[in-house]
């Protein structure tokens, strides 16, 4: 999903495009009550980009929501869930 972000220039299209690739993953491999993990990673990380954002810490150019690009808390949203599915497969 990364590597989409130099590739895409439109934030919108470009969170459309996540959008599809959470839910095409979610198909694939779904586990029961993960969209919770996903809709804390987006919206925790809506409220903390914004704090460092305010604060001066962070700056983006491409900033369509709050200050930051409408695409990035899907990122981070998807992040919550990859760092979950890794956790598992290591302790296994």
């Amino acid at each position: 999903m990364i590597g989409l972000i130099p590739l895409v220039k439109n934030d919108y299209l470009l969170s459309l495009l996540y959008i599809a690739v959470i839910l095409i993953s979610f198909k694939i491999k779904y586990v029961k009550n993960e969209y919770k993990i996903f809709i804390a990673g987006f919206i925790l990380m809506i409220i903390f980009e914004f704090i460092f954002i305010s604060t001066g810490v962070e700056t983006f150019i491409r900033n369509s929501l709050f200050g930051m690009p409408l695409w990035l808390p899907f990122l981070w949203g998807y992040g919550f869930v990859a760092i979950r599915r890794v956790g598992e497969y290591l302790i296994k």
